[in-house]
């Protein structure tokens, strides 16, 4: 895109340009080392306190892995549209795996356009019935798709769970605490490709509008192109710039829940004004469907009360679904 059309960005949509330690990148070495979680889980708790992003290094996945999913990834959007559309989100029921089209998806359904199309699996639950667990659909176009695609699922998975043990100690709990809400814990793996955009850019379409995450834990690789803005405590969108060998992590609501607004499941969005394609690869990571999440007593005190009620992760996450699909409007859970 030529400097003049970025220029045109309109001022609310520009992200302000700060040094990276405003989104922190924290080293978890630790974590895949066997080592202390305590010096980890003290930079987790600042970072999920004050932005709720961070960046990881030393994160222990292999780059192989990560390039080969990007590779799937572009090879995956460039198939013709029809090949596309043959494996649809729709088709695989309430299971929720397949194709994504441009505008299929819309997190801010009143006020923002999507301009993105993804491609979503998950564990592999052939005969499952309940949201989110049951057969992916894969792209016989793409004979090695699967195999990578699914490696880095595995890959996230675990990855999770490391950081998940961190963020227990970090709001002094044993590390094990998560460990039995999360036997069989809902997991969504999703391919992204934003086309740019050109000419004049508001709120009314952009690569994903502004949406706290449904979950527990993102993870998300990005490729060199950039994009991701989050919001700082003043309001102030605040740039989540690509850094090499990192990955984004952040929140989604049920932490925020579980810590009674302690924890920050913070504001992002997308605005691809880069004039190249961008592609990216978050990973989300749940409870059990049937996991009922509500305040930690220690999270809660007379000058701070519950403020949530208690909800299971699977009707929550479900719920927040049917918000951005068109087609799960008249489904139930």
């Amino acid at each position: 895109m030529a400097h003049q059309d970025i220029d045109r960005l309109q001022d609310r949509l520009r992200a302000q340009r700060v040094s990276f330690d405003k989104i922190p990148v924290i080293d978890i070495s630790a974590l895949n080392t066997g080592g202390r979680l305590f010096e980890v889980a003290k930079d987790i708790r600042w970072a999920l306190t004050n932005a709720g992003f961070f960046y990881v290094k030393n994160h222990g996945v292999p780059e192989a892995v990560v390039n080969g999913a990007f590779e799937e990834t572009r090879a995956f959007f460039d198939l013709p549209q029809q090949e596309k559309m043959d494996l649809h989100i729709s088709k695989s029921g309430l299971a929720l795996r397949g194709y994504i089209e441009v505008f299929g998806e819309n997190t801010d359904p009143k006020k923002t356009k999507d301009l993105k199309e993804c491609f979503d699996i998950g564990p592999e639950c052939p005969g499952g019935t309940a949201p989110f667990f049951g057969a992916n659909q894969w792209p016989t176009a793409r004979p090695g798709f699967q195999h990578a695609v699914y490696s880095y699922h595995q890959e996230m998975k675990g990855l999770a769970q490391r950081l998940m043990q961190a963020i227990a100690v970090s709001l002094d709990l044993e590390a094990d605490f998560f460990a039995p809400k999360m036997q069989d814990p809902i997991t969504i793996q999703r391919l992204l490709h934003y086309p740019p955009q050109q000419g004049q850019i508001d709120e009314s379409v952009m690569g994903i509008g502004a949406h706290t995450d449904y979950g527990s834990l993102t993870i998300l690789a990005q490729d060199d192109v950039g994009g991701l803005q989050v919001m700082n405590r003043d309001g102030d969108w605040i740039e989540g710039p690509p850094i090499a060998g990192t990955f984004v992590i952040n929140i989604g609501d049920l932490i925020q829940r579980l810590t009674n607004d302690l924890y920050l499941a913070n504001l992002h969005r997308v605005v691809n004004a880069s004039g190249r394609e961008r592609y990216s690869i978050p990973f989300f990571i749940d409870a059990d469907a049937d996991a009922v999440v509500q305040p930690l007593d220690r999270c809660v005190s007379a000058e701070n009360p519950a403020r949530y009620v208690p909800v299971t992760c699977g009707a929550h996450k479900f719920s927040r679904f049917k918000d951005s699909f068109p087609h799960l409007k008249d489904k139930a859970a």
